[in-house]
């Protein structure tokens, strides 16, 4: 509560004179925290860490959901389809434990879940069989793993903008087009995890959603201003289909719900997206659960989920990936209702072009 609280008041969704009081004190903080972002980022750049093979880093400079762990999975994918040996190598975000290190295609006694490994490295690990997926907070101990077990010649860092002390080849980085910059201001009194400057940081940025937003035009103008190098791409998420929880992994249509009413619950960074993508394949959203980004579900959570579904005649819940992999296991038939999972995949609008910036990397 406290955690969503902070977030609405940086994202100044909340007005009134409180609000205009908390958001000075969480600006005085910002002042602090942009001096401290500032000096760690001069420090660390002095000497960066180079792994020993090609490096590609997928962040973002802003709070929430900006589709970067789809971005990952779309390049792990087609760099392997083109010969390549790709490791994906995570810190593995609110695991259990943060200072091992777990591979994600390694057999034995390690247990591999999302509480061990993290919801999104989890999540990769099942969608790509044949990439590893490796967590560990110490991404230089991750990629000498990677290059010893799997022989890989290319490492992508999954959230890694804000590792400065790494060498990368290749700074990618996912701008949401819906939200592009927050308020402009630094965390605690905006979303920005640093300076819009260090986007001169970046060779490439992967605008997303673009689909939700008209404004890109604008977008592109002043990540230009602020990166003139840097090349510019677009892509939107776009549904797949859904399948059953627990269920045989076939897949339904994106419009074979059409003018359902479906309960939707999340626990990710940016909410809005996965509904608005919901209602835009047709469906009513007859009630919506919002958690906070992460979220581990309890068996209590989905208690209440279903009781207030079937007192709303509602028989389909729909969730995203993501929020699947957290769930505790359960009889979904005997509750009497259908929980679909909701697939997503990237779309670029200039395939082509991105596909031939990521190969240009091997000519070098």
């Amino acid at each position: 509560m406290v955690k969503r609280y902070l977030y609405n008041l940086a994202t100044d969704q909340y007005k009134g004179f409180l609000a205009a009081i908390l958001k000075f004190f969480l600006w005085i903080l910002s002042l602090f925290y942009g001096l401290i972002v500032r000096i760690l980022i001069l420090l660390k750049q002095r000497n960066p860490h180079k792994l020993g093979c090609k490096v590609i880093s997928v962040g973002n400079i802003t709070l929430g959901g900006t589709g970067k762990t789809s971005l990952v999975e779309f390049i792990a994918e087609y760099l392997k389809k083109q010969g390549h040996q790709v490791a994906i190598l995570s810190r593995g975000y609110k695991r259990e434990t943060q200072n091992s290190c777990l591979l994600g295609r390694q057999a034995g006694s390690q247990i591999q879940n999302y509480q061990t490994m993290g919801d999104e490295p989890y999540m990769l690990k099942i969608r790509l069989k044949n990439i590893p997926v490796i967590v560990d907070k110490d991404r230089a101990r991750a990629a000498r793993r990677a290059i010893e077990a799997f022989h890989v010649d290319t490492v992508i860092l999954d959230d890694a903008f804000q590792q400065w002390k790494i060498a990368r080849d290749l700074n990618v980085v996912t701008i949401d087009a819906t939200r592009p910059f927050g308020n402009g201001q630094l965390l605690p009194r905006g979303i920005l995890r640093e300076p819009l400057s260090s986007l001169a940081r970046a060779d490439i940025f992967v605008l997303t959603k673009t689909n939700l937003t008209k404004d890109i035009a604008l977008i592109k103008e002043e990540l230009s201003r602020l990166n003139p190098d840097s090349a510019i791409f677009e892509s939107s998420h776009e549904a797949v289909g859904f399948y059953g929880a627990f269920e045989d992994k076939r897949l339904l249509s994106p419009d074979s719900l059409r003018s359902k009413t479906a309960t939707l619950f999340s626990g990710i960074g940016d909410p809005d997206s996965f509904e608005n993508l919901i209602k835009a394949l047709g469906l009513t959203v007859g009630l919506s659960y919002r958690f906070s980004d992460h979220h581990l579900y309890s068996k209590q959570d989905l208690d209440g989920i279903f009781k207030a579904s079937r007192q709303k005649n509602i028989d389909t819940l729909i969730t995203t990936e993501k929020d699947f992999v957290r769930m505790p296991p359960g009889d979904w038939q005997a509750q009497g209702l259908r929980l679909l999972i909701l697939r997503i995949s990237l779309a670029f609008k200039d395939e082509q072009r991105f596909y031939h910036r990521l190969l240009k990397l091997y000519s070098v």
